[in-house]
């Protein structure tokens, strides 16, 4: 059961700050944390902030403008009529769980999400696959709504288009409501910081919280010590790694000579010629401090260092 939600006269930025009383099917695959573009920390960060940020990227306005394209090919390839919902859905059972949905399908107990990709991604969806993220939000979207089929359609910017049908499935469903309702419940209700995961978006919702250290302060470091050893074990591990990766790159480079490109059946390799032109900042800062001190831009931030004592 679900409770709906009128979107009517509901401008962009109330719509965000709808969207922060719940998990929705964006949030799901970054709560799993197989959401290459996002995290479980960065989601936490979004719903727990006063703070609502307008999606403004290129990418986000090629997906909003195109999304009534990509239902329409969905239409044409499927001989299927979809049409807008404009309400969103909250789970009676689980009101954490909210779903905006792109298209509801007529006639059948289903739904459509529209998606647009560049083709560097194509891969991703070669073989019948769909990006992993992509799925958790289907199935997040059928365990709001109840609805047993989603489909998923793509158009691959200058490539094709393609579709894929996700049945209901209950022991994902199961599990998937279960770790957010892990995330709402002990962590943005408790307002408790989910552990990183390594990735990079965990990295800029540390820098935001915490961008400036308090001068010369210092806590004891407890707990970390065998975890800093596997760290220490991992950069000689890179280390070795770079090497061997630079010794080939020198092979390579000494069979090419002044060539500048060189290609196999399986591999292309240029070795081109780069020219660049960069400011001599110290020779600035020396003979034309007053122009330095114009057009010099501080900037803060906070490097990490780990040494052994």
């Amino acid at each position: 059961m679900f409770e709906k939600i009128s979107l009517a006269g509901v401008n962009n930025l109330d719509w965000l700050r709808l969207r922060k009383s719940g998990i929705g099917g964006s949030d799901a695959g970054a709560i799993c944390g197989v959401n290459p573009y996002s995290s479980a920390m960065k989601v936490f960060q979004d719903k727990t902030s006063e703070a609502v940020e307008e999606g403004n990227s290129e990418a986000v306005r090629i997906g909003h403008d195109l999304e009534d394209y990509v239902a329409q090919r969905f239409m044409e390839a499927t001989g299927l009529k979809v049409r807008k919902s404009n309400y969103m859905y909250r789970s009676v059972e689980h009101p954490f769980m909210i779903a905006d949905v792109d298209r509801l399908v007529a006639g059948e107990d289903a739904g459509l999400e529209c998606k647009t990709t560049s083709a560097f991604n194509a891969d991703k969806w070669a073989d019948g696959g769909i990006p992993l993220h992509y799925v958790l939000q289907c199935y997040h979207y059928m365990a709001v709504t109840g609805k047993r089929v989603w489909y998923i359609a793509a158009v691959i910017l200058g490539r094709e288009f393609t579709y894929r049908r996700l049945e209901w499935d209950d022991e994902l469903i199961e599990r998937l409501i279960g770790i957010e309702d892990n995330f709402w419940n002990n962590h943005v209700a408790q307002g408790i910081m989910p552990p990183p995961d390594g990735s990079k978006a965990c990295d800029e919702v540390l820098e935001q919280y915490f961008h400036t250290a308090k001068k010369a302060s210092a806590i004891e470091l407890t707990g970390f010590d065998e975890k800093l050893k596997r760290r220490e074990e991992i950069l000689g591990f890179i280390a070795e790694l770079q090497k061997e990766q630079k010794q080939i790159e020198q092979e390579v480079k000494l069979f090419m000579q002044d060539n500048e490109f060189a290609s196999s059946e399986a591999f292309r390799v240029s070795w081109k010629n780069i020219d660049s032109t960069k400011l001599d900042t110290k020779r600035i800062k020396e003979e034309k401090p007053e122009l330095y001190a114009d057009y010099g831009k501080v900037s803060h931030s906070r490097r990490f260092e780990v040494k052994a004592a």
